[in-house]
């Protein structure tokens, strides 16, 4: 007899997502937070990549803007201390937005609760063990300890995982010395701001916007709003930083005078941040009835893309996990989940870590690379490429059944006019359901699709990528085609037949 349907650890993005998407399958999941209330501590400050249409398909997209505080158009992304530069694109290949994770967390958690899942706070989990029927997680909350079981759990408790630590789930990888401590500071009246960004310090005089390389470290400066500077430090330290001891402004002003060798004065702070970066794995996303996602799954040593891969990890679970819990998988489709996202993982990971060797380096030979790279960069291919590896837009998922070039990829907001009216793709897919989109009056494959439980829709594109599309709930086609009905049987045997 089990207690609830998922467990979920950790309230972060990624298990905050999980929770929204299971609750749209049916599903109930219940929520553990070892923190009793949403920690303090800032971290990321952005929001970016192929998780930014997914929250449009679910209509969140709006509420998320509503959070930005500093609406900057994101024209421009670093890649290991060069820019890459969007502003040639009419449709950016990497799409940005400014929102606090703290934010994103409230969002989220009113998003997931809203449609019924449970999130105790203050709730650790101290042990956890599971049979071939169930998992059962030893929890230590406010009135004692006490148990619960549920047919899965998911960790979604952060790099250090104790879950992953649990399930014997190795997380083989790299801890880089360098601590990042970011400020965004108001100007002090002993500070000039020129008109190109660059300060006038009392003690150090002018210095430069953008990134300044010392034997001691980097110090990057700029503004994303008038009046606010944002100021960043890097430092090798061998240690780890604990990032859950807040960072003070005297702790920044003493990262950067070692790093300038003077005082830069620095006014009322906004955001002060500390953060490591890690490049790990885990070398399994299941064991058992255990599973792991986001950081508890992979650390990534490059700002902007954790919180996208760890989401779409959740969106890739939650309705395979759905369909196991109700008894209508097909064999093997949540393996799938390991197979399209460790490797989603690995990708993510070979671009963060390409990162890391452009921007470590501070002699000649390493400021040649970079201006080469940057140089490279000037290439509308190259940069469009990039930015989607960034994003994960060029992620691919195998699909048995079909061959063409559509499937397997995220699939685009088409406008539709149906018999009801006009619509789009993103309409269709808020309730997180499986559509077969006919877009040419196939009738044969409508039944083959409404036999095995998909939602069928009929409409007509102007832009028609393929005659029907068939669209799993987390936005990717299994299949695409015309006329193939043995393929769409195939696909559909494989993803939604029970």
């Amino acid at each position: 007899m089990t207690d609830v349907d998922v467990i979920i650890v950790g309230a972060g993005p990624t298990g905050l997502m999980l929770a929204a998407e299971l609750r749209l399958a049916g599903v109930r999941p219940l929520v553990l937070e070892r923190r009793p209330e949403q920690g303090k501590t800032p971290k990321a400050h952005g929001l970016s990549g192929q998780i930014l249409d997914l929250l449009h398909y679910r209509g969140l997209l709006d509420r998320v803007r509503g959070l930005v505080t500093d609406p900057v158009p994101a024209d421009r992304f670093p890649f290991g201390g060069v820019h890459v530069d969007l502003t040639r694109f009419d449709e950016p290949p990497l799409k940005a937005l400014s929102v606090r994770q703290q934010s994103l967390e409230g969002l989220l958690e009113e998003h997931a609760t809203g449609l019924g899942a449970e999130l105790r706070r203050g709730h650790e989990v101290i042990g956890v063990s599971q049979d071939d029927e169930s998992v059962t997680a030893e929890v230590r909350g406010p009135d004692g300890t006490y148990r619960v079981t549920a047919p899965y759990l998911v960790g979604c408790d952060g790099g250090h995982s104790p879950i992953r630590s649990m399930a014997g789930i190795g997380f083989p990888g790299t801890t880089y010395p360098e601590v990042n401590r970011i400020g965004q500071v108001s100007v002090p009246d002993r500070l000039t701001v020129h008109d190109n960004g660059d300060i006038e310090t009392p003690e150090l005089g002018r210095i430069k916007a953008g990134f300044t390389r010392t034997d001691t470290g980097v110090f990057a400066l700029g503004s994303l709003t008038p009046g606010i500077l944002f100021i960043q430090t890097t430092e090798d330290d061998p240690g780890e930083v604990d990032d859950d001891v807040p960072m003070t402004l005297t702790e920044l002003g003493d990262s950067i005078r070692r790093v300038l060798g003077g005082d830069v004065p620095l006014g009322d702070p906004v955001r002060l941040s500390r953060y490591q970066f890690s490049a790990r794995q885990a070398e399994r996303y299941r064991e058992g009835r255990i599973l792991v996602a986001g950081d508890a799954a992979h650390l990534l040593p490059s700002t902007g893309t954790a919180i996208n891969v760890g989401m779409s990890d959740s969106v890739n679970l939650a309705w395979k996990l759905a369909a196991e819990v109700q008894g209508r998988a097909p064999e093997g489709l949540l393996d799938t989940y390991h197979a399209e996202r460790h490797a989603a993982g690995a990708r993510a990971l070979l671009q963060s870590r390409a990162q890391v060797a452009l921007r470590r380096g501070h002699d000649e030979a390493a400021e040649a690379l970079r201006a080469v790279f940057q140089e490279l960069l000037n290439d509308e291919q190259a940069a469009r490429r990039l930015a989607s590896h960034v994003a994960g837009t060029d992620t691919r998922y195998p699909t048995p059944g079909s061959t063409h070039a559509l499937a397997g990829t995220f699939v685009p907001d088409l406008a539709l006019e149906t018999d009801q009216g006009a619509t789009s793709v993103a309409e269709l897919l808020r309730d997180a359901r499986p559509v077969l989109l006919d877009l040419a009056d196939r009738p044969e494959l409508r039944e083959l699709a409404a036999e095995a439980g998909v939602d069928v829709r009929t409409a007509k594109a102007e832009d028609r990528p393929a005659d029907v599309l068939l669209i799993r709930p987390d936005g990717y086609l299994a299949w695409a085609g015309e006329t193939d009905a043995e393929g769409l049987r195939e696909a559909l045997a494989a993803w939604f037949r029970a």
